[in-house]
């Protein structure tokens, strides 16, 4: 049976009810990856996720519903005493901004106990990461998940990395590029979004990300660009052109990027070719836009 494991951080999340109310989720950028993955996984295939909560209230809330989508919970940490993090949706025409309370979220201590890692990523065939990962990890626990990262690259096993670029996770621009390379290193598919390439690392077009993700030693990179084409290259053909369908109105563009992911590993992981499960991907994400919060229902989704 193959394994799909997210590695990172689940946060409660609040957004706008209306009438002065809020309303409670959870998400996270690689647990939303894993959501949009195990919706188009058949079901012989596991989805299961990583990370670590506490033994409040929250964390009992947040792992039953990581349960009930389906994904398996049991290489999440319970670490007493500790809480998971917060954070806001704020939108503006569609747009989302966001305020975070997460310094002591317990998902920090995701890679504290290396056993615990070895060992969930050994059960897994693919394993997805984002830099939001490496972000919130101090400097050795990600150095620790770094170097399993690599091994399982060594092994055999699929690393994908989104990049997902948030500067103020980090303490400086080099620590920030150094941790992206780091992490892209270890990885064999890259995910990365243009906008975060070209404000962080300079890249003149989507053609120079691919260049030096390549470079790196990614075998597949996919190029997102907002409302743009997606750029792909996986070794084996020219770069191909994904053009993103037309969205009437955009209602929240939160878990764009997360919900493509999850959807072109899905599909690339069933057999697909990358370049159709990347268009397929691509109205994945505009039907996701079209509706408010991070894991949009299955009946609002486009079907395989």
């Amino acid at each position: 049976m193959a394994r799909l494991l997210a590695i990172g951080e689940c946060m409660v999340e609040l957004g706008d009810a209306g009438s002065g109310l809020l309303r409670k989720g959870f998400a996270g950028d690689t647990l939303n990856a894993a959501y949009y993955a195990r919706t188009y996984l058949p079901a012989d295939v596991d989805v299961a996720y990583l990370s670590a909560v506490g033994t409040d209230l929250l964390s009992q809330e947040m792992l039953a519903f990581i349960g009930s989508k389906a994904i398996l919970t049991e290489d999440i940490r319970q670490i007493e005493g500790a809480a998971p993090g917060l954070y806001m949706i704020h939108l503006k025409d569609g747009e989302r901004s966001f305020s975070y309370w997460r310094s002591a979220s317990a998902a920090r201590k995701l890679a504290d106990d290396a056993t615990h890692l070895r060992s969930a990523i050994d059960k897994a065939d693919t394993i997805v990461f984002s830099g939001i990962t490496l972000a919130i990890l101090p400097p050795e626990a990600r150095e620790t998940l770094i170097l399993e990262l690599r091994r399982a690259k060594a092994a055999g096993k699929r690393v994908v990395f989104d990049p997902n670029i948030r500067s103020r996770l980090w303490d400086d621009a080099a620590t920030l590029r150094a941790a992206v390379e780091a992490g892209a290193r270890a990885s064999t598919v890259l995910l990365p979004s243009f906008d975060d390439e070209q404000a962080h690392f300079g890249d003149a077009d989507p053609e120079a990300t691919i260049a030096r993700y390549r470079q790196w030693g990614a075998d597949m990179v996919l190029v997102k660009n907002g409302g743009g084409d997606a750029l792909l290259s996986d070794g084996a053909n020219d770069v191909a052109r994904i053009s993103p369908p037309k969205v009437e109105t955009v209602v929240d563009t939160t878990s764009a990027g997360d919900s493509f992911n999850g959807a072109f590993l899905a599909r690339v992981l069933t057999g697909v070719a990358p370049a159709e499960a990347a268009a397929f991907s691509a109205r994945v994400a505009a039907a996701v836009i079209a509706h408010h919060g991070a894991l949009v229902p299955v009946e609002h989704l486009p079907q395989a």
